[in-house]
């Protein structure tokens, strides 16, 4: 069983895990974006992202920045750097060894610059949105770019997993990038609703910290099979049935 959440546009480069760290597994991927990324200016990075002037600066001096290998003076850990409404739910900080072997086991970030990342990978801040019509050698999306070999990377990790399910707590944009029809195993959406009246709706914000709040839940019940997740009761959520199927797991509360 393996998580998938999206990044955040919220970063910081203070605090790291002082931990055992690894690599991301598709830096020379990355590395062909970048080196994309450096002919764009400053102007045309706001254009293509849809940022401020002040907001394109930064992500042209990111860019440029950019240096490999990762250590601990340019690189900081994922889990550390993301700061957005998902990753305040995740009380990484109070992990001990084992849970955060859990977490760096059972959690994949996915990325529109680095593919994929794991919990305790080195990595650099960044702007650049999976969603992000960014033409480059392999086509003028980063799906295109990114083709299979996401996926092809997760089918490696599922071997490793007693039960072969991605759970989905990612955006549609991100977990767009996700091949199905290769997926070695079967991916569970999870849904977060809110009761307003009589009805049932997806409140963004709400949304994005409950999916912190499971992945926390996750790890401190080293949950090994989708079926524990029913009992997650967080924040007044519950597993509702009647909303509920074998591929899609709905929480909701009032």
């Amino acid at each position: 069983m393996l998580l998938l959440i999206a990044p955040s546009k919220t970063q910081s480069f203070t605090d790291t895990l002082h931990t055992d760290l690894t690599q991301p597994v598709f830096l020379q991927e990355s590395q062909l974006l970048i080196r994309e990324l450096q002919k764009v200016s400053v102007s045309q990075l706001s254009e293509l992202m849809k940022m401020s002037d002040r907001l394109a600066v930064q992500t042209h001096q990111q860019i440029n920045d950019f240096e490999l290998p990762f250590t601990v003076k340019n690189g900081r850990t994922a889990m550390s750097v993301f700061q957005g409404d998902v990753y305040s739910k995740i009380a990484v900080t109070e992990y001990d060894k084992e849970e955060l072997d859990y977490l760096q086991s059972h959690l994949r970030i996915l990325s529109g610059l680095y593919g994929i990342l794991r919990p305790l990978d080195l990595m650099q801040m960044y702007r650049l949105e999976m969603g992000c019509r960014f033409a480059n050698q392999r086509g003028d999306t980063l799906y295109k770019f990114w083709g299979d070999i996401i996926t092809e990377e997760l089918n490696t990790t599922l071997l490793r997993h007693k039960e072969p399910v991605l759970i989905n707590l990612a955006s549609k944009e991100y977990s767009r990038v996700i091949r199905k029809k290769i997926l070695h195993g079967t991916m569970l959406q999870i849904d977060f609703k809110e009761r307003k009246g009589n009805t049932y709706r997806t409140v963004a914000i709400h949304a994005k910290r409950a999916r912190g709040m499971m992945v926390n839940f996750a790890v401190k019940n080293r949950v090994l099979h989708s079926t524990e997740l029913k009992h997650f009761q967080q924040d007044r959520y519950r597993f509702n049935e009647e909303f509920s199927t074998e591929e899609q797991y709905c929480f909701t509360r009032n």
